[in-house]
């Protein structure tokens, strides 16, 4: 059984948060301890600080292969600019990239990304709608469930509506937007000029 870490933990928050926070919360234990604790045993408090340091650089790794501003908007040009063909090809590309080995499928989803024995259901065809609503990740969660598929991943460039981000948030639903596509795609090739 794969752990998984819960959204809302502390480690999961400072992974998501700038990597200088994890750092700076270490040199507040490493300052405590050595304010608060004997002189012979401050060290071993001070250890207190390596988990968050070891998040400091996993975050800044993390945010060194993100792409940049100019690089985001570039790639979100070049999306919202192709078809369904070159779009899913250019999904598919992305995701094996990441290791995933990835099957087309029919039905809600159109891609079943798996990796370490785990399968994600990825809905992307209706990626360049200006809004969605709930009955396209409805439909993407009861075939994730009739496949006993891990997770499920809706790419969406437009907004959800109130009733689609509760059922996404209550039902596990991943959404993929505009900054989670273009890191998705960020070795993508991009037209010049």
């Amino acid at each position: 059984m794969k752990l998984k870490m819960a959204p809302n933990s502390l480690f999961a928050i400072l992974l998501r948060s700038p990597w200088w926070i994890s750092v700076g919360i270490a040199g507040l234990i490493v300052a405590a301890s050595r304010a608060l604790m004997p002189q012979a045993y401050w060290v071993f408090g001070a250890m207190g600080g390596l988990p968050f340091l070891v998040i400091a650089m996993v975050a800044l790794a993390g945010q060194l292969r993100k792409p940049g501003g100019r690089r985001v908007e570039a790639i979100l040009d070049a999306v919202r600019a192709m078809a369904w063909r070159d779009f899913s090809q250019v999904v598919d590309e992305a995701f094996t990239r990441e290791g995933y080995a990835v099957r087309r499928i029919e039905g809600a989803a159109d891609f079943a990304v798996t990796r370490a024995g785990r399968t994600r259901l990825v809905a992307a065809r209706r990626w360049k709608a200006a809004r969605h609503g709930e009955e396209a990740l409805i439909a993407l969660h009861a075939q994730m469930r009739a496949q006993d598929a891990s997770e499920c991943t809706y790419i969406a460039l437009g907004e959800l509506s109130a009733n689609a981000q509760r059922f996404a948030n209550a039902n596990g639903v991943q959404v993929m937007q505009e900054e989670g596509l273009a890191q998705l795609l960020r070795a993508m090739p991009l037209p010049e000029g």
